[in-house]
């Protein structure tokens, strides 16, 4: 199940008919490759563009700080792409 979109753009994806919690998050290209190395629970997007996603396994594996700074990580990925209207309606409703 999608979260909201951010100006139609999405950050983070999350199957919620899974049996184990899943999160796809939009990653550094450079970053996701050092995740994936430094993690089992981190592979490849899921259905994504596995240069720039990562499928994040959210099995306790990954330490709390790490798993909220992917999620961070994401949703700059994405607002950095924004133009500057989508930018400003989004401050404006946070």
């Amino acid at each position: 199940m999608p979260l909201p979109a951010l100006a139609g753009k999405r950050g983070t994806l999350i199957p919620l008919d899974e049996i184990s919690l899943r999160i796809n998050l939009k990653c550094d290209p450079e970053l996701a490759l050092h995740l994936r190395a430094a993690y089992n629970a981190v592979q490849p997007g899921y259905h994504m563009n596995k240069k720039h996603w990562n499928t994040i396994i959210v099995d306790g594996s990954i330490p709390n700080d790490e798993l909220l700074f992917m999620i961070n990580d994401s949703y700059d990925l994405v607002t950095k792409g924004l133009k500057k209207a989508d930018k400003l309606r989004l401050e404006s409703s946070e």
